[in-house]
């Protein structure tokens, strides 16, 4: 029974938020609160709750504190070289865009956190998805799927879980993935010029100057013919590149204003040695990464905003942004400990394995593979490597299936499991992109899992699996 209403949870969550008729804050509480008074246990709904919390501060805390400190080197100009670079790589170029996207997602993602990586991800490319009226969930899409392959590192997480659960080296899991995970990252690569293809041609190609200019004739038609005067004037053209009027699209491109009040030009140097030592500090794992954040925040709200109004002005501009991704956070940690305080993720792990046919024993490794695309995407990754893994590896060492190809498998699912619903960072890529998370989920899915059965194949052929 629990096992019937873990799965049932589960889909009616993705359903309602897929249909839009929830918002994920509302259906990450409301709906494990319904399923816990079904299973009998609604008396210890708030103990599930407390412990679901505890355990996701510290990520609400880091992600609170990040998103600050971002936000404040966007405000002071620090990533604004990085936007003009590939700006001028793209040269307004959809295709060239989005495989912009990729390349920066996997470059910044080797810093093993994907809510860094997402924020400095969408700050820098944001401006001009909305410039070029392009997709959206195009750049949320390519931006999630690259930073789980990459998620792959052995301080990215997943690695370190699986060596731990299963006794073994992380770089004699990680080592000889490294070919099956670099044919991933190509497959994400060449899917980014497929759909920047796609966008290429819905949208056309205009350089920037020329975008600009159109944009600046729609504003004059406007002003001649008025607004609401049915002209259809005043209006980007339907299937063409035009950025569109408005007051939105002008709000949205101020991250390149050169001459907006936030600039810090005389304090660069200092805001990139203070990032990069933010980061380096985060990889040597000197301090908790919270408290990193919370430092850093601190002292370069200090350093470049002295004067307390200052201070209040730049932290009010990004409550929005903290508010709504640390909501989340703890509105998953409802979800989270529902599912764990009720069992549920025990009866459904312990179901999957059950199912697995005797036949397949000597290819427990193929079996664990593809089961950590939908495991890994509706449970924590702790759930999958210290609850699951170690039982799927038990069932292969008996048909003799080594430990090692065990959890080389268990790492396949990772570019479908950043998408999910129950990992923190994802909310952060869709927040600070202005996406609905359910139109980020229909679009995310089927590519992230097919990268997830190519790196699966690729391991395969070359006998690393």
């Amino acid at each position: 029974m629990l096992t019937i209403l873990g799965f049932a949870m589960i889909a009616t969550f993705l359903v309602l938020i897929m249909m839009k008729k929830m918002s994920p804050i509302a259906a990450l509480v409301l709906i494990p609160a319904l399923f816990c008074v079904f299973v009998g246990k609604g008396a210890k709904l708030g103990d599930y709750v407390i412990d679901g919390v505890t355990s996701l501060a510290p990520t609400a805390a880091m992600l609170m504190f990040a998103i600050v400190y971002f936000g404040l080197m966007i405000d002071v100009g620090l990533f604004d070289p990085v936007v003009r670079g590939i700006l001028k790589f793209c040269k307004a170029d959809p295709m060239r865009i989005v495989v912009g996207t990729a390349l920066l997602a996997s470059i910044v993602s080797l810093d093993g956190d994907g809510s860094t990586t997402f924020m400095i991800t969408v700050s820098a490319m944001y401006p001009l998805y909305k410039r070029l009226k392009m997709s959206l969930v195009v750049m949320t899409g390519v931006a999630a799927m690259a930073n789980g392959v990459m998620n792959t590192l052995p301080w990215g997480g997943p690695t370190a879980r699986a060596a731990t659960a299963l006794k073994l080296d992380a770089s004699d899991i990680f080592v000889p993935m490294i070919p099956a995970l670099l044919v991933g990252l190509l497959f994400v690569f060449v899917l980014s010029y497929v759909l920047g293809v796609r966008e290429r041609r819905r949208l056309g190609v205009l350089t920037l100057d020329e975008a600009l200019v159109e944009e600046s004739v729609e504003e004059k038609e406007t002003v001649l013919v008025g607004s609401g005067s049915g002209s259809g004037k005043a209006a980007a053209p339907t299937g063409g590149a035009g950025f569109g009027a408005g007051a939105d699209a002008d709000d949205d491109f101020k991250g390149l204003d050169p001459n907006r009040a936030t600039l810090r030009p005389k304090l660069y140097w200092f805001n990139a040695l203070l990032t990069v030592v933010l980061l380096t500090a985060m990889i040597m794992e000197w301090l908790p990464i919270p408290v990193l954040f919370l430092l850093g925040a601190a002292l370069a709200l200090t350093v470049n905003f002295p004067r307390i109004p200052e201070q209040r002005a730049r932290l009010a501009a990004h409550a929005d942004n903290v508010l709504n991704v640390s909501g989340m956070v703890f509105a998953a940690a409802v979800f989270t400990g529902v599912l764990q305080g009720t069992g549920m993720v025990d009866h459904m792990a312990k179901w999957m394995v059950d199912v697995i046919p005797t036949g397949m024993g000597p290819h427990m490794a193929l079996v664990t593979g593809v089961l950590s695309l939908p495991l890994t995407y509706f449970m924590s990754n702790d759930g999958f490597y210290f609850g699951v893994l170690p039982v799927l590896a038990e069932a292969g060492a008996a048909h003799g299936v080594t430990p090692l190809e065990m959890a080389r498998a268990s790492l396949v699912g990772q570019p479908l499991h950043m998408s999910s619903p129950l990992v923190p960072a994802v909310y952060v890529l869709v927040g600070m992109a202005k996406v609905e998370f359910g139109d980020h989920t229909r679009f995310v899915v089927k590519w992230a899992a097919l990268t997830c059965l190519v790196i699966l194949g690729a391991g395969m052929l070359m006998g690393i699996i």
